[in-house]
Formats: C-alpha cells, sequence, structure tokens
C-alpha cells in the first residue's frame, strides 16, 4: 500500500477558524474519493493521507460483485457500567477528546463520544450481556477494538504508572493489550 501525505489549510464547522480537520481520502480505481474527517488538536494546518489501494478493491469487487462504498469503521460501541469511571480511564488516562458534537442528550441511555483519529469510540452506560469473568487473560484472544498510536513504550509507561494490567503482543510486534475498567479488551498497535 502506497501513502502519500499532503498538508492543507481546512475549516471545521463547528468552530470556524479556530479548529481544523484533516481528512483522508482513499483512492477506489483512479477517480473515487471517500472522505474522513478529523479534528486536529495542533495548528492550522489539516493532512490529507492518499491511500492507494487500488488492487485490493478491484480485487474485493470482483470476487463479491458488490460494491456498496465501505469507507471505514466510523466508530466502535463499548458497554461501560459508570460513565465517569470509564471516561477516567478514557479521556484521562489515554487522553482522548470528547466529541461534544455528538447527539448524547437525544440517545434512551448515558454516553460519550471518543475522537480516536478520525473515527470515533462510543462509550454507552447501558448493562453488559457479557460475562465479566473467564475472559482470557490475553486481550488479543478476545474480541478487542485496536487503536493505532505512534509509541507503544510510553503508553507502558504510562499504564505502569496507573497500575493497568497488560500483556505485550506475543508475535512479537510492537503492541499492547489492556482492559477498560469494565473488562473490555483493547489492543495498541505501533504504527510509523
Amino acid at each position: 500500500m502506497a501513502t502519500q501525505s499532503l498538508y492543507f489549510p481546512t475549516i471545521s464547522p463547528v468552530s470556524p477558524i479556530s479548529k481544523h480537520q484533516s481528512c483522508a481520502i482513499s483512492v477506489k480505481h483512479h477517480c473515487s474519493f471517500a472522505k474522513r474527517r478529523e479534528t486536529s488538536r495542533n495548528g492550522r494546518l489539516g493532512k490529507l493521507n492518499v491511500s492507494i489501494e487500488s488492487e485490493r478493491l478491484q480485487s474485493v469487487e470482483r470476487s463479491h460483485g458488490k460494491d456498496y462504498g465501505v469507507v471505514s469503521i466510523h466508530h466502535v460501541g463499548i458497554l461501560c457500567e459508570n460513565l465517569e469511571r470509564s471516561l477516567d480511564f478514557y479521556k484521562d488516562l489515554l487522553g482522548l477528546e470528547v466529541n461534544l458534537a455528538r447527539p448524547n442528550d437525544k440517545l434512551p441511555y448515558r454516553g460519550a463520544w471518543l475522537w480516536v483519529g478520525s473515527e470515533m469510540i462510543h462509550l454507552m452506560e447501558l448493562p453488559n450481556p457479557d460475562p465479566l469473568t473467564g475472559r482470557p487473560e490475553h486481550g488479543g484472544r478476545d474480541r478487542h477494538t485496536c487503536i493505532a498510536i505512534r509509541d507503544v513504550s510510553k503508553l507502558k509507561a504510562i499504564f505502569d504508572e496507573a497500575g493497568i494490567n497488560y500483556t505485550l503482543s506475543r508475535s512479537g510486534r510492537p503492541a499492547i493489550f489492556a482492559r477498560d475498567p469494565d473488562g473490555n479488551a483493547l489492543e495498541f498497535t505501533q504504527v510509523d
């Protein structure tokens, strides 16, 4: 997969001028584009990543004959027993930012939307139907959400300081697995 990065200024519809978005565009064949947005914390320039994956996309279309425009994963829903406790973990410990533009007041349960790059985690304060005991110690052997990060060793130090249990990738690649306060498995994999 070839990736090219370009920089361009953009303006966020939520707060004009002060916030900016960055978009990732997947090139499908040679001219079909799918945009995703990401709120940028730093600077006045957004980053445009162009990923060329036309061979893979053409292969999928040929083998399935179905092209309904998959772009990306928009969000992952994670159940929690106590929203404040989960926000302590995701927002305060991991440093994820709350997306205040999402419709928390329109849902019949408490929740929060957190930015993870250009996608989100939707914390939902609802009863968890899954057993909390008997789960595999290593989160890589359980249902899990994977978050791409820049430095596994820094996150390992954060987990050590906070007393968070974790396991390292069994394959030897730079990745760390942990569980949130409700036992949801998370993988953090290092990317360039």
